[in-house]
């Protein structure tokens, strides 16, 4: 019995333990992701305003950029998955990848070849487990993304888009990440991000800021008086990488508060186990201290009667 009890305090203090690490997790994950959160959201203007500029040029200079003209039989597609640098954060990073599966199978069912590029230890080992080849990784920053590693996946995906299929090259790019709703959901999505599409919306839709489309304006007979210096395709050439730049930092911003929410709910479950286990295990510590005291109280009644029998026979 003292073995068993002994045991069980060994493994209370063991859960206690545990707990406080999951609950400063817990609490670490809650006040990071309110900045990434701040930080997805902080720059709303600065995009609309790229967003703006990018549709105008894009919808009046009648110039085939390669940014926006889509190749009349695409054979390669870059796949970019972005995921988490560490575990302990729910189902993040098992949703991230069960996406990024079924867009690999829809486009191999097209007939496209795809060349995967990963952000984020999690992508990449899952990849190297199953010994699928990975063009390139960046991994060490998923959780605070910065505009140079934006700008270093961004201008990556750009050269490759510009280069020929026969050297390397791809014809389209699609990208897995995850949006942030609130603390409590987060939904991996998949978007082309190149060659844009230009459409016509309302200007509530021109609004949206993670698409991987340039909008026009809505309105048939209104054509503003758009004037290109020096020519529109020297500004395409200037705005549209600053747009597929921002629109990876973006991304980027989105998944990491999605993974830090993930990590706050994930270690918050942990810790509410964690006192639930306690309790059970107090419970049971109690039980075999009061067994063990019984057993105690047994031995001494058994004792004394032993003597008094003995002393009576004397």
């Amino acid at each position: 019995m003292a073995a068993t009890l002994r045991e069980l305090r060994q493994r209370r203090v063991s859960v206690s333990t545990t707990m406080k690490i999951t609950k400063a997790m817990e609490l670490i994950a809650a006040s990071r992701v309110t900045r990434a959160q701040q930080k997805a959201r902080g720059a709303d203007a600065y995009t609309k305003e790229l967003v703006r500029a990018v549709s105008a040029v894009a919808a009046y200079s009648g110039t085939d950029h390669p940014l926006v003209t889509e190749a009349e039989h695409p054979s390669r597609a870059a796949v970019l998955v972005i995921n988490s640098d560490r575990g302990l954060a729910g189902g993040y990073p098992s949703g991230v990848m069960k996406v990024a599966e079924g867009l690999l199978s829809h486009l191999g069912e097209e007939g496209l070849e795809t060349v995967i590029y990963t952000v984020g230890r999690k992508a990449k080992e899952y990849f190297a487990f199953r010994h699928v080849p990975v063009e390139h990784s960046w991994t060490g920053f998923s959780e605070e993304p910065h505009y140079e590693q934006a700008r270093d996946i961004g201008q990556t995906l750009i050269d490759k888009l510009f280069q020929p299929t026969e050297e390397g090259g791809v014809d389209e790019i699609h990208v897995v990440f995850t949006r942030f709703g609130s603390l409590v959901s987060q939904q991996p999505d998949v978007i082309r991000l190149l060659p844009l599409k230009v459409v016509r919306a309302s200007d509530e839709d021109s609004s949206e800021t993670s698409s991987a489309e340039v909008h026009g304006p809505q309105e048939e007979g209104f054509v503003p008086p758009y004037n290109f210096e020096p020519d529109a395709e020297s500004v395409l050439n200037a705005l549209l990488p600053l747009y597929v730049i921002d629109r990876m930092k973006y991304m980027l911003r989105e998944s990491a508060a999605s993974e830090l929410a993930a990590r706050q709910q994930a270690m918050h479950s942990a810790t509410d186990n964690a006192k639930q286990l306690i309790d059970t295990l107090t419970r049971q510590e109690n039980q075999a201290r009061q067994g063990e005291i019984t057993q105690e109280i047994n031995e001494i009644v058994g004792g004394a009667g032993a003597l008094s029998q003995s002393s009576q026979e004397i």
